[in-house]
């Protein structure tokens, strides 16, 4: 199926414009004109896509120039512009915003290299004649960038409005799009890594929809959809023929997660990579589910905020004793950040401490700022069980966690990652092993990340299934492993 329109890419002159927000209303209000919609966030990021994913009816995938390279992004794009009416990119922080001098990982990267119109989300308040120079400045610093429309948003009154539409016009060539006025129903609970995810807003699908109901009303949905047909998006098209064939094997296992409201910090490009892989993907509620299920061949406990659910979650003690038994028992078990969190002996936040799995020896302790946050850089130490390179196998760690910690590298390739953490690992009170060496980035200590114990690993370090890493199919083939030496 030839990919009919361009996506559109939601920026910003910078961060807390209000641009999640709006995308979320655009998503919502699309949807709801009949057409097929296809979010996408630049990363990394979890929460945000969370709610794309609710608004849009689909899951929202992560671009990410850390981990992705450009193939692999334009790849990706395509793939899904095949099966979709209209497509959304959200950008994270300002339109020229990154972490290189040259922008080449900025989010006007990624609209140039998907030959994305960018419509900028402007937070006005405050602002009156002033914004033509801020229009103005954004399209003359890179005139490769198609700036197709602005969106105003935080407006004070229809009279603050007026005015800022008539400098527009006045000075500038860019099309006002939406005019979006102050109104307590768009806000959406803050916390400290962003929103608040959307899996635990009880009330999320209303707030979707009350959010796409004033978008629609303010903003003009069709002069957007003719932006996105207008354009035609040659780099993409010429990508789509080399799209991989990415068929599921028939070989499977049976794969837990947890994905409920403490935990639901999954790409779903790596929910898939684990299908294809062979894996038949079980859901788990901790909060309710009393034990893990019966026959499972492998765990995986994504991030979350188990903070917010830490007394549901010490309650739960029949499914916590589950977890504990079946990773002594040896099943092999991944777990990142709020998954590491939940397997240790307690979690302490706000001087309440509660008992957790206990499988790993130490005590998380939630603290008032980041202990962890942005790019993460390793390599694999000899005890990572499931090695990147299959001819190196990972020596086998002594089945108890007093054993020494071993820096020797498996391989000196450098693997990109991310981590978003206001916990910290704290009375640890037997030796680790770690399968992480830590080049950038906290980890656990600073130096190392990646606990290992039997079968389990255990990490800070958020990690994306792409072409740098293919996680997703080595664990499932450690799981396999695994199963057939038990047979």
């Amino acid at each position: 199926m030839p990919i009919s329109a361009t996506p559109l890419f939601i920026s910003a002159a910078h961060k807390s414009s209000g641009k999640t927000t709006i995308t979320i209303g655009l998503l919502s209000a699309l949807k709801n004109k009949g057409l097929n919609v296809q979010p996408f966030k630049k990363g990394p990021d979890y929460i945000d896509p969370l709610w794309h994913g609710s608004a849009a009816g689909k899951p929202c995938y992560t671009l990410d120039f850390n981990t992705m390279t450009r193939d692999e992004i334009l790849q990706l794009v395509s793939r899904k512009l095949t099966s979709c009416d209209i497509s959304l990119i959200e950008g994270n922080k300002g339109l020229y915003d990154g972490l290189d001098l040259d922008g080449s990982n900025s989010n006007a990267a990624i609209a140039k290299l998907v030959d994305a119109p960018v419509i900028l989300v402007l937070d006005t308040r405050g602002m009156t004649r002033g914004i033509a120079p801020l229009i103005l400045g954004y399209q003359a610093f890179d005139p490769g960038i198609n700036i197709a429309g602005v969106i105003l948003n935080q407006l004070g009154g229809s009279r603050h409005e007026s005015k800022l539409r008539a400098v527009i016009e006045h000075y500038t060539d860019v099309s006002v799009l939406g005019a979006v006025h102050k109104d307590k129903r768009l806000e959406i609970v803050e916390r400290h890594l962003g929103l608040m995810p959307s899996n635990e807003d009880g009330e999320a699908q209303k707030k979707i929809t009350d959010i796409g109901s004033i978008i629609s009303s303010q903003v003009d949905l069709d002069k957007i959809i003719d932006i996105s047909h207008l354009h035609s998006p040659k780099h993409l098209k010429s990508v789509i023929k080399t799209t991989p064939n990415t068929q599921p094997i028939t070989t499977q296992v049976r794969l837990a997660y947890i994905n409920d409201s403490a935990f639901g910090f999954y790409y779903p490009g790596d929910l898939e990579a684990l299908e294809a892989a062979g894996a038949e993907l079980i859901a788990v509620n901790s909060l309710v589910d009393k034990q893990l299920p019966e026959n499972i061949d492998g765990l995986f406990i994504g991030g979350g905020f188990p903070e917010e659910r830490q007394a549901e979650l010490h309650a739960n003690h029949s499914f916590r004793q589950s977890i504990y038994d079946a990773i002594e028992n040896g099943l092999p078990t991944y777990a990142e950040c709020g998954g590491l969190m939940f397997l240790c002996r307690s979690l302490i936040c706000k001087e309440k401490q509660v008992a957790m799995v206990g499988i790993i020896p130490a005590d998380a302790k939630m603290e008032e700022t980041p202990q962890g946050r942005g790019l993460i850089r390793y390599s694999e130490t000899s005890l990572m069980p499931w090695p990147a390179d299959p001819l190196k196998t990972a020596l086998e760690p002594e089945n108890s966690h007093m054993s020494s910690t071993d820096d020797t590298l498996v391989s000196t390739d450098i693997i990109s990652a991310h981590e978003f953490h206001y916990s910290h690992l704290v009375n640890i009170t037997e030796p680790l092993n770690y399968a992480y060496k830590i080049h950038r980035g906290s980890g656990i200590d600073g130096q190392h990340d990646g606990i290992v114990y039997k079968n389990l690993l255990a990490c800070y370090a958020h990690l994306q299934d792409t072409g740098q890493n293919h996680w997703a199919k080595r664990f499932i083939q450690f799981i396999h492993r695994i199963k057939d030496a038990a047979d």
